[in-house]
């Protein structure tokens, strides 16, 4: 597996990847009606953020990182990051990859801090991943994500130093 910036084409390998974390409804809270068209301007950052790529060897996305500022101003010496991965490469590393080469990204981009802004409380293997790279959950928002079979969960604020 390879990490390696986004390019124009891959946009066709990365949008049946996020259209399924989507309608899947239980980890993004993104809007299931977006068009293509919408979620590429939501998930494909420009300078001076990033979108990242896990490629295998032949070339096959298997999953994608977006990260920049998490604020601007005054908040903008802190990152945040954001990570899909395809279903049938679950399990094999490629998120704890995306994750770290953002926090390497962020780090050699000058910023203090990395923070998750919207952790689903009950996406269990991302908050255990982020917890073994060195995140907190620094608060729980009660309530503020519907989970299409749970119902209102909370959302986790993450954060760790840089």
């Amino acid at each position: 597996m390879r990490i390696r910036e986004h390019v124009d084409a891959d946009w066709g390998q990365v949008w049946p990847i996020l259209a399924d974390v989507i309608a899947a409804g239980d980890t993004f809270a993104y809007d299931p009606a977006w068009s293509a068209g919408v979620a590429r301007e939501v998930w494909v950052d420009r300078p001076p953020g990033r979108t990242s790529v896990a490629v295998d060897d032949d070339g096959v996305v298997l999953g994608s990182a977006k990260m920049g500022a998490n604020r601007p101003g005054p908040g903008a010496h802190v990152a945040t990051a954001s990570f899909l991965v395809a279903a049938d490469a679950r399990g094999r590393g490629v998120g704890r990859a995306l994750c770290e080469e953002a926090l390497d990204w962020a780090r050699r981009a000058g910023f203090a801090a990395m923070q998750f802004n919207a952790v689903v409380e009950t996406n269990t293997v991302a908050v255990r991943l982020y917890r073994r790279l060195g995140f907190t959950v620094v608060g729980t928002v009660p309530e503020t994500f519907a989970h299409p079979t749970l119902g209102r969960v909370g959302l986790h604020v993450m954060h760790r130093l840089l």
